[in-house]
């Protein structure tokens, strides 16, 4: 266990609790998501772990060790372990393979340039090696803060909101070459994100926090699949939600329907189309069904009526 957090309290003031009785624990070598709306506590959690915050009761431990905060531990942090937080704290007069390289001795210049040059290119920065940060974007910062985190080779990786930065392209990109990279490497990665489905193929573990609650804390498959409530279920994305009464009486397996598990059938029952728009792979297309407005995703921009089942 690399990971193992106890009974965990946690409040910024009297009047606004955030963790109660908080337990987790995360493996070696794993990629783990953090989810949650704005203010679940996501990114105070991983300032917990890496010690830049003092909690109230309960323990962390890393590596069989009690971590401790701020109070007792007069540099933050913990050996082993780096946090790429929202502030990307790089030094102002040295080039990117400067930063990259800061934690990264030199015994081997060698050795060191070629380490440098791998973690650029992991993370798409190479023709930029010779750059200083205030001519580089806060996307492209945040890039060479990753890097720099992996120089060390921790045996966790804490990442605030990596990919919030970055343009759609750069975040294809980015993410393929960093999970390969720490799965390569061994490397445990907790990530909060707001993006849960773009991360989804690479994750082992999810965690849904809903106002420092644990909710859920499944695989990806059965996240999506069972999610507990509402909530978990519209982090990834639009959902129709039934409640029991209507699941009873419309004869429905769940309660949960993603856009995509609404279909079309001749044999269905009739609903109304309001709209129908265009939207890449797909259609967006709502629709009133019984009294209940749903969304769906179709084929064809459709119109007047349809006959729909729920897979």
């Amino acid at each position: 266990m690399l990971l193992k957090i106890n009974n965990l309290f946690f409040s910024y003031s009297p009047d606004k609790k955030l963790f109660h009785n908080l337990n987790l624990k995360v493996d070696e070598g794993k990629i783990i998501a953090l989810a949650g709306e704005s203010g679940c506590g996501k990114s105070t959690l991983l300032s917990l772990i890496y010690g830049l915050l003092d909690w109230e009761k309960g323990e962390i431990i890393f590596e069989g060790k009690h971590t401790l905060g701020p109070k007792k531990n007069l540099v933050p942090g913990e050996e082993n372990m780096k946090l790429v937080a929202q502030n990307y704290d790089l030094m102002p007069y040295a080039t990117v393979a400067e930063n990259v390289g800061k934690y990264i001795s030199n015994i081997d210049l060698q050795e060191k340039s070629n380490t440098v040059k791998e973690l650029l290119r992991v993370v798409g920065m190479e023709e930029f090696s010779e750059t200083l940060p205030k001519y580089l974007s806060g996307g492209q910062q945040q890039r060479v803060s990753i890097a720099r985190a992996l120089s060390v080779m921790p045996k966790l990786l804490l990442l605030d909101e990596p990919f919030s930065n970055l343009d759609f392209s750069r975040k294809i990109q980015l993410r393929e070459r960093l999970f390969n990279y720490v799965k390569e490497k061994n490397i445990s990665l907790l990530i909060s994100t707001h993006e849960i489905q773009e991360v989804m193929p690479w994750l082992d573990q999810i965690i849904v926090l809903q106002e420092g609650r644990l909710i859920q804390n499944d695989d990806p498959e059965e996240t999506y699949r069972f999610p507990y409530n509402e909530y978990v279920a519209k982090l990834f994305g639009e959902v129709n939600v039934f409640s029991e009464l209507e699941k009873e009486k419309l004869q429905l397996k769940k309660i949960f329907y993603y856009p995509h598990q609404i279909k079309i059938d001749e044999n269905g029952q009739e609903a109304n189309v309001l709209e129908s728009r265009f939207a890449g792979e797909y259609f967006w297309t709502k629709v009133l069904f019984q009294d209940k407005i749903l969304i769906m995703n179709t084929d064809s921009k459709l119109e007047n009526s349809v006959k729909i089942i729920f897979l």
